[in-house]
């Protein structure tokens, strides 16, 4: 009975992980074909029958080091009209001065300065209600954009009335390290091909807070962002759509980014995300359920299923380190959390999914498929991480208490090369 529900277990680890590629491989080629397959180059802009003023939001904390660049940067974008809010949220650096010395060099550019740290949703919040425009393209303060990133992201807001958010394409600028480049594969062969899939199959998770576009119609009909989440972009995200407003991913609005590119930093990157994610899917279980929120379900019921997964895993794990002291019976030993044959697989499977991903990509980076080499590590690397950070991110989230600010911290940006 015990081996059989040992079998059962196995199985589901390693079916879980293969539907989902399989599902992804099919909806980011959908995707792509629709969508990508005969649209211009990222260096092309899209053409746009009005350009009405666009309200650039940059919140910032301890960015002293990066806000200079950010900006100069910022003002380099084709879009002919558009200003630049730098929102500093209680920092402790030199960013105050920073900022103004740059609204004092740039018409463009206007500093709005809070007295101490109440954490990123907050300043968005202050940042969207200074704004001037109805359109906001939200940025964080050591992402660098694409010239025509302001174009492509506010050109489905003007397109089509009902879209609430765009989320853009991030790319990691740092690589100058193991986990550096296993970031740059993952976010063209997963995080890239997940939202292709999720958008084809109509809901998104989340948009990417590093780079994504508002219309403040929307975010003010769900009363902006909350500020008790851990994640702000995730919690945005379920509520817009919730609210019946459209999602959309812009994969040629492009932004380059910093990344941990340490253990330490990677881990408490990533257990946000965990517990930011874990959070939304507890606080909205109520409405979720609803009938009107049919569209939603598929998203909550695969988010659940990849905590459900974490847990499994994490017990067939330890059954196989307590195996291998020789103190359980025969039948109850493992070989290893998967069956022999299905291992072999799962990494055909992946490899599958790298080069569906790597066919798409090369469109944005054409020289990406020197950093794919690295992604023979990325199931070692990151099934376990994202196991362990599960594990800890629900305990954290069920203890948390509700409605306190989440504030900023100082994050690892890895090593600039």
């Amino acid at each position: 009975m015990f081996s059989d529900a040992i079998k059962s277990m196995q199985a589901f680890t390693f079916l879980y992980p293969a539907v989902m590629a399989i599902f992804w491989m099919g909806g980011g080629l959908y995707y792509y074909w629709r969508n990508e397959r005969h649209s211009p180059g990222v260096d092309s802009p899209p053409l746009l029958k009005n350009s009405p003023l666009v309200s650039i939001l940059v919140p910032c904390h301890n960015e002293g080091d990066n806000i200079e660049e950010v900006v100069e940067t910022l003002l380099l974008q084709h879009y002919p009209t558009f200003e630049i809010l730098l929102i500093n949220d209680g920092s402790a650096d030199d960013t105050a001065e920073y900022l103004d010395r740059l609204s004092e060099k740039h018409d463009q550019v206007r500093a709005v300065h809070l007295d101490r740290n109440l954490g990123k949703a907050n300043a968005l919040r202050m940042g969207a209600l200074a704004a001037r425009s109805e359109y906001l393209v939200c940025i964080d303060g050591d992402a660098l954009l694409h010239p025509d990133a302001v174009a492509w992201m506010v050109a489905p807001l003007l397109e089509d009335p009902r879209i609430g958010a765009v989320t853009g394409n991030p790319r990691i600028r740092n690589r100058s390290t193991l986990l550096g480049k296993l970031q740059v594969g993952e976010f063209s062969s997963i995080i890239g091909m997940i939202k292709r899939a999720q958008q084809a199959y109509g809901r998104l998770f989340t948009i990417s807070g590093v780079i994504c576009a508002f219309r403040k119609q929307a975010l003010h009909e769900i009363d902006y962002w909350a500020t008790d989440m851990m994640t702000e972009d995730i919690d945005v995200s379920w509520r817009l759509q919730m609210a019946k407003w459209s999602l959309y991913y812009e994969p040629h609005a492009l932004c380059y980014i910093l990344m941990p590119e340490t253990l330490k930093g990677l881990w408490k990157q990533r257990l946000r995300w965990a517990q930011g994610g874990t959070e939304v899917v507890l606080r909205y279980f109520r409405r979720i359920i609803r009938p009107t929120q049919l569209r939603m379900w598929p998203l909550y019921l695969e988010y659940l299923t990849s905590v459900i997964w974490a847990y499994v895993m994490a017990s067939l794990v330890l059954l196989w380190a307590v195996g291998l002291l020789g103190i359980l019976p025969e039948e109850w030993t493992l070989a290893g959390p998967f069956p022999r044959s299905y291992g072999l697989l799962l990494a055909l499977i992946c490899l599958a999914q790298f080069s569906v991903s790597l066919l798409i990509d090369s469109r944005y980076e054409p020289k990406v498929g020197r950093h794919y080499y690295w992604l023979i590590w990325y199931p070692i690397v990151y099934w376990l991480l994202s196991m362990l950070t599960t594990l800890v991110a629900l305990p954290k989230t069920l203890v948390r208490k509700r409605g306190k600010f989440a504030t900023w911290t100082s994050t690892d940006r890895g090593f600039k090369e």
